[in-house]
């Protein structure tokens, strides 16, 4: 938790009693279905939730925004938006039921009114559009703005450096994948943001029409 104090401040008494729930909340639901590895348990809040958080430094969401996590996993980055953003509107949808189970199990124990879920596939959501979609680290690139595209509203929303589109974590040599892609996206270094060791190869990737 003390990771997270060192580079953000402003929060509530409620925001700072739902951050210090997740780790036992996810060492809890970690024993009973596996969503975060062994390892990254104890370096839950460093590995996991200042990583999610790392969109919130360089993305300042207005209130009524809409945001669907796509491929949320265990909650990652939704979970901690969501807490950093408590007038934002997530929707954190994954492929995999247990996984679902995780997010909503942690979310209904911090009371995040902001949250809904689906067991879904991102190709599946119907009649909904979304201002943003941010991923962790799910699919290539290219398959993430193939699968967001439709989801995503024509109108931008306000924001410090980004508008409308996508906004996802990715770690290693991004150049073929982005070749691939066929896109041009902005490429921030997470370690400028957050100059800590385990995010020396990490970077937001930011990629809108």
């Amino acid at each position: 938790m003390e990771i997270i104090l060192k580079y953000f401040s402003d929060f509530s008494p409620v925001q700072l009693k739902q951050f210090e729930a997740l780790k036992g909340l996810y060492e809890e639901w970690n024993e009973k279905i596996n969503v975060i590895s062994r390892k990254d348990i104890d370096s839950l809040y460093e590995r996991h939730v200042l990583h999610s958080l790392s969109i919130a430094a360089v993305a300042d969401f207005q209130p009524g925004t809409q945001i669907l996590d796509l491929g949320t996993g265990g909650g990652f980055p939704g979970i901690p938006l969501a807490i950093f953003f408590p007038e934002v509107q997530f929707h954190l949808v994954d492929s995999i039921g247990k996984k679902i189970k995780v997010v909503q199990g942690v979310s209904e124990a911090l009371g995040l009114k902001n949250v809904t879920t689906a067991h879904s596939r991102v190709e599946d959501i119907k009649n909904r559009k979304f201002d943003i979609v941010v991923s962790r680290a799910v699919a290539p690139l290219g398959d993430l703005w193939r699968w967001s595209k439709p989801v995503l509203k024509k109108s931008a929303v306000p924001g410090k450096q980004f508008e409308k589109g996508l906004i996802c974590l990715k770690g290693g040599d991004l150049t073929q994948e982005i070749a691939d892609s066929g896109i041009k996206p902005r490429l921030l270094n997470i370690y400028g943001i957050f100059p800590e060791e385990s995010f020396k190869d990490k970077y937001i990737v930011l990629a809108k029409s």
